[in-house]
């Protein structure tokens, strides 16, 4: 049998609501809202007889809550929370913010600075929808090309993209590292022959050739697994330091001195579709980041 009761009530009736079971009477919520005692005692009794129970035990001094009102005082505060919400988050459109953002971010990026953007970006854009994707530097420009992301912060490994607006933003330390142990230790400072007599494990890029040092190589298209590679003995890496200062590897990494190596800061940027302008939030996380890998380095 269906309920042919109509919805009548408001969001000022579910205010005068909880106003009134917080401050235990009619009388003391009427003073908080700065309304006539009579008028919210009528919006509580025409909220009664729309919902169909009683909120309020009416029998002592105070307005006590009944079982049913104390549940439906909890649906009340979130239903004004969410109201509250909607009401930021058409403000915030109207004033031409972004209704959503997403971000695909090169896995191997300093996780530190990452962490801070997040934190930042909800407290500055705490209306905004997030997504974060997160890949190889390749996928993550994927991501872009595809549609899924705005915009891509990557290493820049490659050439530049023609279907892309992109932009150098700063740099990451990278040097050699070997496992703890490694017959390399040995013989530091080593020098290129030296290197060449052990693998070495290389970035693999289709766009992006890496140079080989050594005759042995192993690729991967991601740092992580050269690093973990790395860490349990196979072989010798060019790590952006970030990655080898992670603590989750087999052995613990350790930077080898090589003077004949000169190996400059890897660059990172930001790309996004030619002809998709950024809005105010993508346009404050681009600035931000550089600020952020900037202290990293």
């Amino acid at each position: 049998m269906s309920d042919s009761r109509s919805m009548r009530w408001d969001l000022d009736q579910l205010r005068q609501f909880i106003a009134t079971a917080d401050s235990g009477s009619i009388s003391a919520a009427a003073r908080v809202l700065g309304k006539a005692q009579s008028a919210v005692s009528t919006a509580i009794a025409l909220l009664e007889a729309d919902l169909g129970v009683m909120l309020f035990d009416r029998s002592g001094h105070r307005a006590r809550p009944t079982d049913a009102g104390r549940v439906l005082l909890r649906e009340a505060r979130e239903l004004l929370r969410q109201a509250s919400e909607l009401d930021q988050r058409a403000l915030a459109l109207a004033a031409g913010g972004d209704a959503r953002l997403a971000l695909a971010l090169d896995e191997a990026l300093p996780y530190m600075a990452i962490s801070a953007l997040v934190r930042e970006l909800s407290d500055r854009f705490p209306h905004l929808e997030l997504t974060l994707l997160n890949g190889t530097a390749a996928e993550v420009v994927d991501y872009v090309d595809g549609r899924r992301a705005d915009m891509a912060f990557h290493f820049d490994r490659g050439p530049a993209y023609a279907h892309f607006d992109q932009r150098r933003i700063g740099a990451v330390p990278q040097g050699v590292f070997v496992s703890s142990g490694h017959p390399l230790l040995e013989a530091e400072p080593a020098g290129r022959k030296e290197l060449a007599r052990h693998r070495q494990i290389l970035m693999h890029a289709d766009d992006a050739p890496e140079q080989a040092y050594s005759p042995r190589v192993w690729r991967s298209d991601s740092f992580y697994s050269i690093a973990d590679m790395a860490s349990d003995g196979l072989g010798w890496a060019i790590l952006p330091v970030n990655i080898a200062r992670e603590e989750s590897y087999p052995k613990s990494l350790r930077q080898l001195e090589c003077p004949s190596l000169t190996l400059p800061p890897l660059p990172v940027r930001v790309l996004w579709r030619r002809g998709s302008r950024p809005g105010p939030a993508a346009q404050w996380v681009e600035t931000r980041f550089t600020e952020l890998l900037r202290s990293a380095g």
